[in-house]
């Protein structure tokens, strides 16, 4: 079998101190927020879903996403991005001095419906005056689509479904469209076919990945993306934030997960992953629970051998 071909680098966007942490149950301190971004950058993560500038209403978590942003530390050639809803999330966003701002969809109507109240394609009218603003003010806007390989509502989706979905924010001016398996039941064939779909729309150059880890396939559905020519996948170090159709269940692929695989495939990410899962011991800690990255566990059983037998 001849060797296969992957991208020679690959692009990582951090979504732990968004993604990762909205849905914790108890507030987690901005101080702790900002050194966890912190040991990330120094790790090597060079794009961050830092904040989400929604109603603190419905998500406390992100009610100091603007703080957040303030108190980082700015460094050369590191993105910081947040998700905003509507024009008063992206003032807030600019006022921040957010780097990138992200729009969100769905691929099925229902859960459309039931998250944001409204049709798949009054939500994407609804954020034609925010990509317009921001694009208008040199910030770039990133996309991202949900259940793209199954709905908690709707089952199955069908690809094309996911491609005009795709297609709409990449026409709006998204320069990214994220691609995200919601619920997590995924498999390599499904995800390869609803990528080929969907590059019929978007450049394959500008689709991303984003995989939940609910049923185990996360590493392998990121595998078939490679397969297929994306190059950005999101990940969550320690595998923070759980699916909330899955109670108990893993929800974002770790990131040091995905980095091992790049590793192992010759692929570059500039992210040091020794450093990483440091990282992601901060914040488990911080949490008070065991990373869901099997490959942290992996390397701490092994230092934990190596320590019992130097005794």
């Amino acid at each position: 079998m001849p060797d296969e071909q992957f991208p020679a680098q690959v692009k990582i966007v951090e979504v732990g101190p968004r993604d990762g942490l909205q849905n914790e149950p108890s507030f987690v301190p901005t101080a702790t927020k900002v050194e966890l971004i912190r040991r990330l950058v120094d790790a090597g993560v060079t794009y961050i879903e830092a904040a989400a500038f929604v109603s603190p209403k419905w998500v406390p978590q992100m009610a100091d996403g603007s703080h957040v942003l303030r108190e980082i530390e700015r460094r050369d050639g590191v993105v910081f991005s947040a998700l905003v809803p509507n024009l008063k999330g992206l003032e807030a966003a600019l006022e921040a001095r957010c780097d990138e701002v992200a729009v969100f969809a769905a691929a099925s109507e229902t859960f459309s419906q039931k998250n944001i109240n409204c049709s798949i394609a009054e939500s994407i009218d609804r954020f034609a005056p925010v990509v317009e603003r921001a694009l208008r003010e040199g910030v770039r806007v990133r996309g991202y689509v949900s259940c793209v390989l199954g709905c908690p509502f709707e089952g199955e989706i069908d690809p094309l479904q996911v491609a005009r979905v795709s297609a709409r924010l990449y026409q709006m001016g998204c320069y990214e469209i994220s691609l995200g398996d919601t619920i997590g039941t995924g498999t390599p064939l499904k995800t390869r076919r609803m990528i080929e779909a969907c590059a019929k729309g978007v450049p394959t150059s500008a689709l991303a990945g984003h995989f939940h880890d609910t049923w185990g396939m996360a590493v392998a559905n990121i595998y078939a993306a490679l397969q297929s020519g994306v190059a950005t996948f999101d990940s969550s170090v320690s595998g923070i934030g759980g699916c909330p159709y899955s109670p108990g269940a893993t929800g974002n692929v770790a990131t040091e997960d995905v980095v091992y695989l790049c590793n192992e495939l010759g692929i570059q990410t500039g992210i040091d992953l020794a450093a990483l899962v440091d990282a992601g011991e901060f914040i488990s800690s911080s949490l008070e629970r065991s990373t869901s990255s099997r490959v942290a566990r992996a390397m701490a059983a092994r230092r934990a051998r190596a320590a019992s037998m130097q005794r």
